[in-house]
């Protein structure tokens, strides 16, 4: 029994740890940015805003004022490739993962939000006008973004997924090396239940 008992304790002991190691950097940036968002009214501040107005060459600005849409017809679609890489090279920014755009009969309109501040581009079909804007919040708002998946792509999404998945592993083997040592400790399971009845009384009795 001692053996089994010996090799369980090993076996948790090598979750925890690894698991620990894998969330480390991840808890201390989503611990960090928990208290940033818990305190966001008492942070300031001063979005850096930047406006460029372009006009689009005449045979791109051909192209877009035909009468049918120029992405078929759709209310919503991405631009022509000869347009996208028209505006990239002149804005140098890279529209690859920006949203489809949204088609009127006037107007082409392009919402690029991103971590940390938002930009878009605002496209006069007849005139061929071109009007863009991008704001940058600040690095404590990107890290923000990040605590929430805002506007972070897929992969840091997939990220968020596997980092929950080792904070799972860290806490539950935790947990089962503090059930295996609780018989020396006596004080293990009055902390754990502080650490479930604060909560949830701040809960019942603060929050309405």
């Amino acid at each position: 029994m001692d053996a089994r008992r010996a090799y369980w304790l090993k076996t948790l002991h090598q979750w925890h740890w690894i698991s620990s190691a894998i969330c480390l950097l991840g808890m201390l940036l989503f611990a960090f940015t928990g208290i940033t968002l818990n305190n966001a009214s008492r942070i300031e501040a001063n979005p850096q805003v930047v406006n460029r107005k372009l006009e689009l060459p005449a045979d791109l600005r051909t192209m877009l004022a035909k009468n049918e849409n120029s992405n078929g017809g759709k209310s919503a679609g991405p631009l022509p490739a000869s347009v996208t890489s028209w505006i990239a090279a002149q804005l140098r920014i890279d529209l690859g993962d920006t949203h489809d755009a949204e088609w009127s009969a006037d107007e082409i309109y392009l919402p690029m939000p991103r971590a940390g501040g938002d930009a878009w581009l605002r496209i006069d079909r007849q005139s061929g006008s071109l009007e863009y804007e991008s704001t940058d919040r600040g690095w404590i708002a990107y890290v923000n973004d990040l605590h929430k998946g805002r506007h972070t792509g897929r992969a840091w999404s997939w990220f968020i997924d596997a980092f929950a998945v080792a904070c799972l592993v860290f806490s539950i083997s935790g947990l089962f090396i503090l059930k295996m040592h609780a018989v020396n400790r006596p004080t293990t399971w009055p902390l754990v239940a502080l650490g479930l009845v604060i909560p949830l009384l701040l809960a019942i009795l603060f929050i309405h």
